[in-house]
This record gives structure tokens, C-alpha cells and sequence, in this order.
């Protein structure tokens, strides 16, 4: 049996996320102070009590799941699991490659979730609201999506290739709704615009690619314990500059989710676990490689059934 971790990305957190953990494992609940402290704010309240409009801010929601899959993490951690004897590969979705990162020990916990928070503050700040989109193209060919956003003019673009026939735009307001349209022509099944406050992994992105350039040349690095398929090249890193290069490039760049899954199929991934909040990553796994098992580390019974199985 060949293991990857996966991390998940926005979208996926939920008021109470990670409480289970927290009260069933001392580690798990150190994970949460560590965040608390690195931020100087009381996040895991937030996190467990909401308000879910204040949770979800990118600038609480990126150091947020990162929080929970450490969470997960360190629970399994605790019990005599070793990330580094057990997995071979980690991966993260978008933010997820932060926490994949801090469980790899390239980064602490707490310069993790300076950066994520850096990062969606950078993020929100790129495009004033109102001036980005993202819409969801769903079962259409990539192929036809590129070519409807080139037919759009500029300022659109591939943002993740999700895999399930599901592809994400981003960019200017106009331009995504517009190529939406231009997609529904092209027989996508459906083009649905997302409730985001920022065009993420767009051109538009350009300012909080350099606040993080800024942020990451700032933080100390190490070497994985564990190869990191990197999102916007889909191979594993062991330097931390190019790491670190990489991270830079992800924010203006293209999540390539689909290729990571398929790439773990070509070098003998069996198992899949997506360690954190919800099961988004689990889903979209099943859609592109049925021939890997998924399950999933976010509570309690969940990591009695990890340390079982591994």
C-alpha cells in the first residue's frame, strides 16, 4: 500500500470544525493554541463558534483549515504514527499546499499560519470587491474553456482544474461572466458563479504574489520529511527555495488537482487520506481515479480508524 495525504482548501471549513479533536486529544488542542498565539487573536474561537460570515474570510479561512489539518495531523502524531515511516506523498489544495508543507516540517505551525493569514489578507486586497469573479464550468472540455476565456479578452482565465469535469474560471468581473456564457454556448452543462470576494489563482492576483515573494524569503525552511507534489508544476519538491518559488507562482497560478491525482495513480498511490475539514478532496479523488482508495482524518473516529488501517 502506497500512501499520499492530501489537504484541503477554502470552501471546505465549517463553524466547529476540528472541536471533536481538540477535546479528545491534548496535541490536537496545542495545535489550536499555537495558532492562537502565532495570530495573537483567539482564532479557534472563531473557528468553533463563527459567526460563519467571519470564519469564512479568506483571512480567518486560510489559517483556519490549515489549523484543523494540523489538528488531524498531530492527533495521529500523538498516537505514535509517523508521517514521514507511513506517507509517501502530500499534497495540498491551493492553501492546502501550506498545510501539507507545515506537516512536512518545511515550515513551524505558527510561521504557517502567519503566512496563510498574510496571504489572504493579500489576497482580499489584490481587487476591490466587486471587480473579480470566479464561476465553476462544469462538463465542458478544457480545450473549449481556455478557448471561451481567450474569446472573453483578457483578464480570465483557467484558475483549478478540479478534475470531474469540473473547471474553475477567474479574473475581472466582465470577462468571467462573460466566457461563463461563452461556455454554456460551448455545451458546458452548467456555468455557476461563485460566492468568492476575490478572482484567486488569476492574474489579478499579481500584488499578493509579491506580498507573499516578501513573506516567504522572510521564513525559515526546511527540507520535507516527505516530497510535496507542488500544485502548479504536479511533481514533488524537496528545496525549499524552489518550494518557496512555487508558492509565489500558485497565487496568480493554475491549480492543476486533477493532474495531481492523476500523476499520484502513475507512481503507485493506493490510498488516499485528506487529512483536515470536509471531504471535498475525497470526492473529487473518487471522479478522477477510481482505482484509489480515499478516506478521510477530521475527527476523532476517524483517526481510530487511520491508526488501524496504517
Amino acid at each position: 500500500m502506497t500512501i499520499a495525504f492530501t489537504f484541503p482548501g477554502q470552501g471546505s471549513q465549517a463553524v466547529g470544525m476540528g472541536k471533536e479533536l481538540a477535546d479528545a486529544f491534548p496535541a490536537a488542542r496545542a495545535v489550536f493554541d499555537e495558532v492562537d498565539e502565532a495570530l495573537g487573536e483567539k482564532l479557534s474561537k472563531t473557528i468553533w463558534e463563527g459567526p460563519e460570515e467571519i470564519l469564512t474570510l479568506t483571512a480567518n479561512a486560510q489559517p483556519a483549515l490549515m489549523a484543523v489539518s494540523l489538528a488531524a495531523l498531530c492527533a495521529l502524531e500523538s498516537r505514535g504514527f509517523s508521517l514521514k515511516d507511513k506517507v509517501s506523498y502530500v499534497a495540498g489544495h491551493s492553501l492546502g499546499e501550506y498545510s501539507a508543507l507545515a506537516a512536512a516540517g518545511t515550515f513551524s505551525i505558527a510561521d504557517t499560519a502567519r503566512l496563510l493569514r498574510i496571504r489572504g489578507n493579500a489576497m482580499q486586497a489584490a481587487v476591490p470587491v466587486g471587480e473579480g469573479a470566479m464561476a465553476a464550468i462544469l462538463g465542458l472540455e478544457q480545450g473549449d474553456v481556455e478557448a471561451a476565456c481567450a474569446e472573453a479578452g483578457p483578464g480570465v482565465q483557467i484558475a483549478n482544474d478540479n478534475g470531474g469535469g469540473q473547471l474553475v474560471i477567474s479574473g475581472g468581473k466582465a470577462a468571467v461572466e462573460n466566457a461563463a456564457k461563452l461556455c454554456t454556448e460551448k455545451g458546458a452543462k452548467r456555468a455557476i458563479m461563485l460566492p468568492v470576494s476575490a478572482p484567486f489563482h488569476s492574474a489579478l492576483m499579481a500584488p499578493a504574489a509579491e506580498a507573499m515573494r516578501e513573506a516567504l524569503a522572510k521564513v525559515a525552511k526546511k527540507a520535507p520529511a516527505v516530497p510535496v507534489v507542488a500544485n502548479v508544476v504536479v511533481r514533488p519538491l524537496a528545496d525549499p527555495d524552489e518550494i518557496a518559488a512555487r508558492l509565489v507562482e500558485q497565487v496568480t497560478g493554475r491549480v492543476r488537482w486533477r493532474e495531481t491525482i492523476e500523476w499520484f495513480g502513475a507512481n503507485g498511490v493506493t490510498t488516499l487520506y485528506e487529512v483536515g475539514a470536509g471531504k471535498v478532496l475525497s470526492g473529487l479523488a473518487r471522479r478522477i481515479n477510481r482505482d484509489i482508495a480515499t478516506a478521510n482524518v477530521g475527527t476523532p473516529a476517524d483517526v481510530e480508524a487511520a491508526l488501524a488501517a496504517l
